[in-house]
């Protein structure tokens, strides 16, 4: 790896998901260089896209500082960068897993629930609104769990982190 070179290779698209990761390793000032994917033309199903995740998704990186080493799922990516990095998660081994724990509450519940409510309300070619009505009341009933936790505090966790 060359002095200027980046320390990893970020493909990704501008979707929420892409998103968190660029947002990490800016916070982590981590050296960095963004491969685009163009998810409408499905570069992301292609051969060259799939070596690196056979999920077919984005994001992914590859670390080059780690004899490129390769990861993919945002939550995945996002622990590993901070672990990484010794940054944005808590030191305390109980104060880390809630840490994972809110992360997952992200990945699992938040994430999918508002990317569900999108999609049928936005790019779904009929409207069906039992589909609209089951996840738009599951995102709110989620917003609810974070207004509860975020009422007395800023963060999820007592400091700002990944989570």
């Amino acid at each position: 790896m060359e002095e200027n070179d980046p320390e990893i290779t970020l493909y990704t698209a501008p979707t929420p998901n892409g998103w968190k990761v660029s947002i990490a390793l800016e916070e982590l000032g981590v050296p960095y260089r963004v491969e685009s994917i163009d998810l409408m033309g499905g570069e992301q199903k292609k051969t060259a896209f799939r070596s690196l995740n056979p999920n077919g998704r984005i994001p992914v990186i590859v670390d080059h500082a780690r004899d490129d080493f390769v990861l993919f799922e945002s939550g995945a990516i996002l622990w590993y960068l901070a672990e990484r990095c010794q940054a944005l998660i808590p030191k305390c081994p109980s104060q880390r897993a809630l840490c994972h724990q809110w992360l997952m509450f992200q990945m699992s519940g938040v994430g999918p629930m508002m990317g569900q409510l999108n999609v049928f309300r936005r790019y779904f070619p009929t409207e069906i609104p039992q589909a609209i009505e089951r996840y738009h009341n599951e995102t709110e009933r989620l917003f609810g769990v974070l207004d509860e936790i975020l009422g007395d505090r800023q963060y999820v966790m007592e400091a700002h982190s990944v989570a």
